[in-house]
């Protein structure tokens, strides 16, 4: 019986522990939950192949590159310096900047619009 009651604590310890841990991890947004629009939708899946792997989009856990949380809502870039607007940001895309690769040759102009659409949500 005490072999029992402990298999069964352990048990129990393990259920909470599981459910605790599962509570820090935040389930993904549906372009829908999050209000996009299409061109935001189309940017938001670009983003996740092109740029996620180097910039988190909504924390600042570390990566390659700044998160990009806020981006359009400071006047300039956090690591440029340069003025956070359209034409900055999407020359960035296009050329890349230090050491950022640029993306003119995998992306087309209306890719990149799409990306500065989603990035004005962030």
């Amino acid at each position: 019986m005490i072999v029992f009651s402990r298999a069964i604590f352990c048990l129990l310890v393990s259920l909470v522990l599981l459910g605790a841990s599962a509570c820090e991890v935040e389930r993904r947004k549906s372009d829908a939950e999050l209000g996009l629009n299409p061109q935001q939708a189309s940017g938001r899946h670009i983003y996740d192949q092109y740029c996620d792997r180097c910039h988190e989009p909504y924390s600042a856990r570390k990566r390659k590159g700044p998160s990009l949380q806020g981006v359009f809502h400071r006047e300039y870039f956090s690591v440029s310096g340069m003025p956070a607007n359209d034409d900055r940001a999407r020359d960035i895309i296009r050329f890349g900047r230090d050491k950022m690769q640029g993306y003119s040759q995998e992306l087309t102009q209306q890719q990149i619009e799409d990306v500065l659409a989603y990035l004005h949500t962030l």
